[in-house]
């Protein structure tokens, strides 16, 4: 493959489809440079006195690690004070970060899961940064939580980074899904696949096992059937992989096919899931489907699903299309 940086493929992008104005070109590349320097502080490791925990608490009342809070201001910093941002929202804050009145205001909204995949953090097991961007209303003037309350539909661009023995950039501005691998020594993102399509056939799946005891009946099903294997009435034997990050689970999923699923379950019936609509389940249901796969709750396509708070959580399943129609089915049935 020709070397194409960044830069190159959203202005070729912008030609070919007008979707990427220079504002949306500049943003995209300040959070790309943000996630080179997380990927460097994950890097040093301990040498950097970057592990452990910070010992605080996020708004979810999670444990905070070092590098989350590194990570989120990371990211705030770089942003801030280009322009190109209306506000930011976080999934280590309580509420939106508005652009500072000293910097222009721009036409975009961010939202981010500045380092998912914490419980990975010390064991040196890949992690990354889940990202989203929307278009600010029309006529806002002071940016509220309201104004993020869109559905993933909306979405102008969604990306993730996996900081692993590469570190990757996953992104899709609506037509297709790139990935550019970080060049160390040129300290440049260089694109090293084009237009991702997640297999359709797939023997793997990503499900937390250790919460079977919890599930409800229609995942039950699912998850039987696949556990039956070559006799069972899916005929064939199925792997389960989990991470416990999710942008490496779905990352192997979108070059090998499977589904990765966080269901909600009986341990807390008023909570309708563990992972964050805005941070997690919009950017990478926007990825998968751009790649060919499927993202729902369950019950119905997470991208319509329209945002009532701004930490608002879901259960997810995506991932092939086959297997995520499949479990869907069971539940609507």
């Amino acid at each position: 493959m020709k070397r194409i940086s960044l830069t190159q493929h959203l202005i070729e992008e912008q030609r070919l489809h007008n979707t990427i104005p220079a504002s949306l070109r500049l943003l995209i590349e300040v959070v790309a440079r943000a996630c080179k320097t997380i990927s460097h502080a994950v890097g040093k490791g301990a040498l950097g006195d970057v592990l452990g925990s910070a010992h605080s608490e996020n708004v979810q009342g999670e444990v905070q690690k070092k590098l989350d809070v590194i990570s989120n201001e990371i990211l705030l910093q770089a942003n801030e004070w280009g322009g190109h941002l209306a506000a930011m929202a976080s999934e280590e804050m309580e509420t939106i970060h508005p652009i500072p009145n000293r910097y222009p205001m721009g036409e975009y909204m961010l939202l981010f899961d500045p380092l998912d995949g914490s419980s990975n953090i010390d064991v040196n097991v890949s992690i990354g940064t889940i990202f989203s961007v929307l278009k600010a209303p029309d006529g806002m003037v002071t940016p509220s939580e309201k104004d993020f309350l869109q559905c993933g539909a909306k979405q102008v661009a969604a990306g993730y980074a996996v900081y692993g023995p590469q570190t990757v950039l996953v992104l899709t501005t609506g037509n297709g899904v790139q990935c550019f691998t970080l060049d160390r020594e040129m300290g440049s993102w260089v694109m090293t696949q084009r237009d991702i399509q997640i297999p359709a056939e797939t023997k793997e799946f990503a499900i937390n096992a250790s919460n079977a005891r919890h599930w409800h009946p229609p995942v039950k099903r699912y998850i039987d059937e696949l556990l039956a294997g070559e006799t069972g009435p899916r005929g064939k034997d199925f792997n389960m992989r989990w991470i416990a990050s999710m942008v490496a689970d779905v990352h192997r999923i979108l070059n090998r096919g499977g589904i990765f699923m966080y269901p909600a379950d009986s341990r807390e019936p008023d909570k309708a899931g563990k992972l964050r609509l805005m941070y997690e389940a919009n950017p990478m249901a926007f990825i998968v489907e751009q790649a060919g796969g499927a993202a729902t709750n369950g019950r119905q396509r997470i991208m319509d699903i329209q945002p009532e708070k701004l930490h608002q959580r879901v259960p997810v399943f995506l991932g092939s299309k086959g297997e995520v129609e499949l479990v869907t089915g069971y539940h609507r049935n």
